[in-house]
């Protein structure tokens, strides 16, 4: 991904809300399947990492992007925003 590219999704994510929160339970298979479903409907997606969680958004974004295959397109605080294309429809 070009830095053009990435700098466009952050454009984008900038007016996105977070749609899934990462608590005290962390990073689970449930999680991770409904955070696959939402890359596959929306391509980009913002989430949060509450305070009670002991994981960073920087290692919570690491641990979602590698088995989803998703890009980090940037981590701000408590939040960050990963990006995977659609698989093309036939």
């Amino acid at each position: 991904m070009t830095g053009a590219e990435r700098a466009e999704f952050r454009k984008i994510a900038n007016t996105l809300k977070p749609i899934f929160q990462i608590g005290k339970d962390d990073i689970g298979e449930n999680l991770i399947k409904s955070v696959d479903e939402a890359l596959s409907k929306r391509e980009l997606i913002k989430l949060a990492v509450l305070e009670a969680s002991a994981l960073s958004a920087k290692d919570a974004s690491t641990q979602l992007a590698e088995p989803l295959g998703a890009e980090i397109i940037q981590c701000i605080g408590r939040k960050f925003v990963l990006y995977r294309k659609k698989p093309e429809e036939k």
